[in-house]
C-alpha cells in the first residue's frame, strides 16, 4: 500500500460518515475504514471519566466503542496512575506508539488478553478538547510494528471520529 488513502476509502468516509444518525454508526464507518487499510486488528475509543474526586495523578477511561464487544465490551472502565503513558498521552496530548510485546506489557495491565487476539501493536490518539485530552481513539494491530503511512492513516481516522467523540462526551 502507498502512502495515501485509497480511493474506496475516501469515498466510504465521505458517503457514509455524513449519513451516519448515532455515534455508533459513525465508529462502525470509522472501522469499516480502519480494516480496509490496515487489516486485522481492534478499534477503540475510551472517554475521560476522571471525577474531582479521584486520587491525584489518576485518571479513569471509560470504554464507550469497540469492535470487539466480546473481549472489551463497551461501558469497561481503566483507571490509570501516572505512568509515562499517561503523562504522554493524557497530559501532553502526544500520540502513543506502542510496537510488540514487551511494549504492550509494560504499558498495559491487560497485556495478555490483547496478545490472546492476536494483537502487537496499538498507537494510541488523543483527542482534544478546551485545551485537554478528552478521549483516546484506540488502533491495535497483528503486526509488531507500524509504518509510518498506518499511523498517519490511524492519526487522520482519529481526527474524522473526534467531533462524533466530543458530542458523546458533552451528553
Amino acid at each position: 500500500m502507498s502512502g495515501v488513502f485509497p480511493v474506496e476509502v475516501c469515498e466510504l468516509l465521505c458517503s457514509a460518515l455524513p449519513q451516519a444518525k448515532s455515534f455508533d454508526e459513525a465508529m462502525g464507518v470509522i472501522e469499516q475504514a480502519r480494516s480496509m487499510m490496515l487489516g486485522e486488528g481492534m478499534m477503540t475509543v475510551n472517554v475521560d471519566a476522571t471525577m474531582p474526586h479521584d486520587p491525584p495523578g489518576e485518571v479513569q477511561l471509560k470504554r464507550v466503542w469497540t469492535s470487539h464487544p466480546h473481549a472489551y465490551p463497551v461501558g469497561g472502565a481503566k483507571r490509570k496512575t501516572r505512568t509515562a503513558w499517561t503523562r504522554q498521552l493524557i497530559e501532553q496530548g502526544k500520540v502513543f506508539v506502542g510496537e510488540g510485546d514487551q511494549a504492550l506489557a509494560e504499558v498495559f495491565d491487560d497485556h495478555a488478553r490483547i496478545a490472546s487476539l492476536d494483537l502487537h501493536a496499538v498507537v494510541n490518539v488523543p483527542i482534544v478538547r478546551d485545551g485537554r485530552c478528552a478521549a483516546t481513539f484506540n488502533v491495535l494491530g497483528r503486526q509488531p510494528r507500524w509504518q509510518e503511512h498506518e499511523i498517519a492513516a490511524i492519526r487522520l481516522l482519529a481526527l474524522l471520529a473526534a467531533p462524533h467523540v466530543v458530542a458523546l462526551a458533552a451528553r
